[in-house]
């Protein structure tokens, strides 16, 4: 009886400790994001839109309507200054089409269904050895950031291997020689460009398979010549693959690899977005914010890519 008593004292005594605690959520706070890039030989792409309300009722519908349509937006290289137009996707040329696929991480054919307007310019093409430096005014704001197209590195002795036990089935091996005594960085991606029966290729757009990170930095390997493995970046539903090669070459694939150099602040920004996407839903992960070189409060980034293209036959 005396033990009921005690637990019926502290069920008392937490019961009339209770206290009510309001706490204050800061509010939603719009900004300003910038995606953009340009790459050799490629027109410069901007997507700009308001950083979306998670806690709209729509968020989708939110984020449609989130893009920026009366912004001013200028590159200026070497004192040119060239004004982007901001037209609906499909006005552009077919590669900035592809481009944009990549950058949104679908088919080709999926991107042209979609509504989206992108700042660019048909005139103006990514040159290596420059500077691009980007300057947006929106409501009274100034937002600029700066991005170079550096010198490219090649890969080299790039080889398709069987996969052990299979004769039809294999990965795209390579070398890459990193230049000595300063930072690189680099992301890579590749694609099949043999036809299918309709005579489309097999892929319109870049893509990174699994098994392999797609950018990397060489902090452990600054000088040296290291081994490189590429995957089959395939479609999420290809039926032309059997079940147990998924994600690899099959023979008579012809496949573009494409490495591109980017510098620092595009390596940092896109290494913490991954750390994002990978700690997603991980109540142990540390929280990391993506770094912007977007000056002026804005968030994203404008990066600059310097490709070089291997293609490879997969052939005995």
């Amino acid at each position: 009886m005396q033990k009921i008593n005690i637990i019926i004292f502290f069920l008392t005594l937490s019961i009339s400790c209770t206290k009510e605690v309001n706490i204050d959520i800061p509010g939603y706070k719009s900004e300003l994001v910038v995606d953009g890039n340009i790459e050799t030989d490629g027109h410069p792409i901007i997507l700009l839109s308001q950083a979306a309300n998670v806690y709209a009722e729509s968020y989708a519908e939110t984020y449609i309507e989130s893009f920026v349509a009366d912004a001013e937006v200028k590159i200026i290289v070497g004192g040119d200054t060239t004004l982007l137009e901001y037209r609906l996707l499909s006005e552009f040329p077919v590669s900035t089409q592809i481009r944009f696929a990549e950058m949104l991480r679908v088919e080709y054919d999926e991107v042209q269904q979609l509504p989206i307007k992108v700042y660019s310019s048909s005139t103006l093409k990514g040159e290596v050895g420059k500077n691009y430096e980007l300057l947006i005014l929106h409501k009274g704001k100034t937002y600029n950031a700066t991005t170079s197209i550096l010198q490219p590195t090649s890969l080299n002795s790039l080889q398709w291997v069987f996969e052990e036990g299979s004769v039809e089935y294999g990965l795209i091996k390579a070398k890459l020689s990193d230049p000595i005594g300063k930072f690189d960085a680099y992301k890579y991606d590749s694609r099949r460009i043999n036809t299918q029966m309709n005579g489309e290729p097999l892929d319109y757009t870049y893509r990174v398979g699994n098994g392999g990170g797609r950018i990397f930095r060489d902090r452990y390997f600054d000088g040296l010549t290291i081994d490189l493995t590429f995957r089959n970046p395939q479609k999420k539903k290809d039926s032309t693959i059997n079940d147990d090669y998924k994600r690899y070459f099959r023979r008579g694939d012809s496949v573009l690899v494409k490495i591109s150099k980017m510098d620092q602040d595009s390596y940092d920004f896109f290494r913490l977005k991954r750390e994002q996407l990978e700690n997603s839903g991980n109540p142990f992960a540390t929280p990391v914010n993506a770094k912007t070189n977007i000056s002026g409060g804005a968030l994203g980034i404008w990066a600059g890519y310097s490709p070089a293209y291997h293609l490879v036959y997969c052939m005995e």
